[in-house]
């Protein structure tokens, strides 16, 4: 090749180098111009949908567009999952993640149809909640340690309820299962409200419970909160001890929101976002209203979601190879 041909060859390379990052940081400066998505892997009505909607609505008042909430669930989350790992990765379409198909999913299913890490730029960690073991009154226990006392004294013979083979709920009862030293039985439901149901009439005799299905029924009488999974009480619950201050030192299993972007969305955008999400959950109304659902705001770096992401992703793992738990 000739020196003429080559210069010409390396400023043509320059011109399209420098063109794609002026139309970045253009794309970055004017964004959003438009509507965004914000996929929610749930049908309506949950903790997911709820928390999509609190923090679509402030960010919508900050940047002045519609973030538009959009149920897909269906099959443990993955659909609505899948359909933002396919979107443009240009910010338009975002993902409210969950623990259930991020972090435990990769763990359960063998043939799952994304990568949590290759395929999706976190964004932000906006929330996490903790569970709440809740047992059935007749049960006649008060305590964790009175409970492990219990099923040690009849292995399998007591009965946990979850929302399913694979559930966030199941992972975590086995993990308990596994520090305590114990053995129960699983009946998986389709859904939490159903599980509490049947504890509540005592066809099984402990669920691990997100609080919002739960406290009630503990404020009633009808049910007994032996303890929070998470490494602190739970404001909304600051009477239920941890399961770490019941026994079992580091104990901390929690589920948790947070945004996630297509990969390979520019960095540029994504750093936009985690401002305006980071801002917008700082704002004292979204903090009450995420409050109010035991739900505790966080609001992070992207960096630090992704190291976040990183341990959760090897804890379920363990926890699933101990236990065996595979969904087919």
């Amino acid at each position: 090749m000739s020196i003429r041909s080559t210069y010409f060859s390396l400023c043509s390379l320059v011109f399209v180098i420098g063109t794609a990052l002026l139309g970045s940081a253009a794309g970055a400066d004017d964004f959003p111009s438009h509507p965004i998505r914000l996929i929610v892997p749930y049908a309506a009505g949950g903790s997911a949908d709820a928390t999509a909607r609190v923090i679509a609505r402030q960010i919508g008042k900050m940047t002045g567009q519609t973030i538009v909430v959009e149920n897909r669930g269906g099959s443990a989350a993955i659909v609505g999952t899948e359909v933002v790992k396919n979107a443009d990765p240009d910010g338009y379409t975002l993902l409210l993640g969950q623990s259930g198909p991020i972090s435990i999913n990769p763990a359960v299913y063998r043939n799952l149809p994304y990568d949590p890490v290759k395929d999706f730029a976190p964004v932000s960690l906006t929330s996490t909640y903790p569970y709440i073991m809740v047992v059935n009154r007749s049960l006649g226990v008060k305590t964790v340690q009175e409970f492990v006392a219990l099923a040690k004294s009849k292995p399998g013979a007591l009965n946990y309820g979850t929302t399913g083979v694979g559930a966030s709920n199941h992972l975590l009862t086995e993990l308990f299962d596994l520090k305590a030293g114990i053995k129960m039985t699983h009946i998986p439901y389709r859904g939490t409200a159903l599980a509490v149901a049947d504890l509540v009439a005592g066809q099984v005799q402990v669920v691990f419970s997100d609080p919002i299905s739960a406290l009630q029924l503990v404020k009633s009488g009808a049910l007994v909160a032996l303890a929070v999974t998470s490494k602190d009480r739970s404001p909304i619950a600051p009477e239920v001890p941890t399961i770490a201050e019941s026994g079992y030192p580091g104990f901390d299993a929690v589920g948790w929101h947070g945004i996630l972007a297509p990969a390979r969305t520019p960095p540029a955008i994504v750093a936009k976002l985690n401002t305006e999400i980071v801002q917008a959950l700082k704002n004292p109304e979204t903090k009450s209203l995420l409050g109010s659902q035991a739900i505790q705001v966080v609001g992070s770096s992207p960096k630090e979601f992704a190291g976040y992401i990183e341990r959760d992703l090897a804890l379920w793992k363990d926890v699933a190879e101990q236990a065996k738990i595979e969904v087919k």
